[in-house]
């Protein structure tokens, strides 16, 4: 089996040790998250080839961060849980997980499951995103507006790339944290400073406004027509 680079997500630090001694004792490559927000930080951040991840996680569990890495990546997901009901395991699979596993397990079985999901692969990447005159390649992380290249600091690229994800939709601003800072704001405006930031450079040179603000409700991408002569 090729060396593969693993993040193990798990809010108890035993579990996560002993995984990640079996899996390096295979020769994979392994990161650790305790909770939902960080296991988030690091799969954005990093290339990973699987994700074993539990479904009772302090803060954003489990499913939670299933469904957001479901949205951005084809990441092969193996879920833990001690939690048996078939209910359980529906709504992990629901949620985008590729493979189910009931605590207490055999870490042979354990292996067998890596294996068979490094076989499998990640589906092929998002296509990149686009609207209007911008464009946006996830994989790359670049985006242009008008063929001109885009200078997007991780956060703006995030933002942006929620919006064009969501084209015409009015985004509040509780919808906007929890989808690029995680619920986590970093001061009480920082929605709205971002978005300020992020119009300076897409309307760089004179160009159109693409990002709007609804009164009273949030922001939304959208063209608007110009006024008939």
């Amino acid at each position: 089996m090729p060396c593969l680079r693993i993040l193990v997500v798990d809010d108890d630090a035993a579990v996560v040790a002993t995984i990640a001694r079996v899996l390096r004792a295979e020769g994979h490559v392994v990161d650790a998250a305790g909770d939902g927000h960080g296991a988030l930080r690091l799969a954005r951040a990093a290339a990973y080839d699987l994700v074993i991840l539990d479904v009772l996680l302090p803060g954003l569990d489990g499913i939670g961060v299933c469904r957001r890495l479901r949205e951005e990546s084809g990441v092969p997901i193996l879920m833990l849980t001690a939690l048996g009901a078939t209910d359980e395991r529906v709504r992990g699979l629901d949620s985008g997980a590729d493979d189910y596993l009931v605590k207490p397990f055999a870490y042979q079985e354990l292996l067998a499951r890596v294996r068979a999901l490094s076989r499998r692969g990640a589906p092929a990447a998002p296509d990149r995103l686009r609207f209007a005159d911008l464009t946006m390649e996830p994989a790359s992380h670049e985006a242009w507006r008008d063929g001109r290249p885009l200078d997007l600091t991780p956060t703006e690229f995030e933002l942006l790339r929620h919006f064009l994800r969501h084209p015409r939709l009015v985004l509040t601003r509780d919808q906007l944290l929890d989808a690029v800072w995680n619920g986590e704001p970093e001061g009480d405006n920082v929605v709205a400073v971002y978005v300020s930031y992020l119009r300076q450079k897409l309307e760089s040179g004179g160009a159109t406004r693409l990002i709007h603000t609804v009164r009273g409700v949030g922001y939304a991408l959208r063209e608007v027509a110009p006024p008939c002569p």
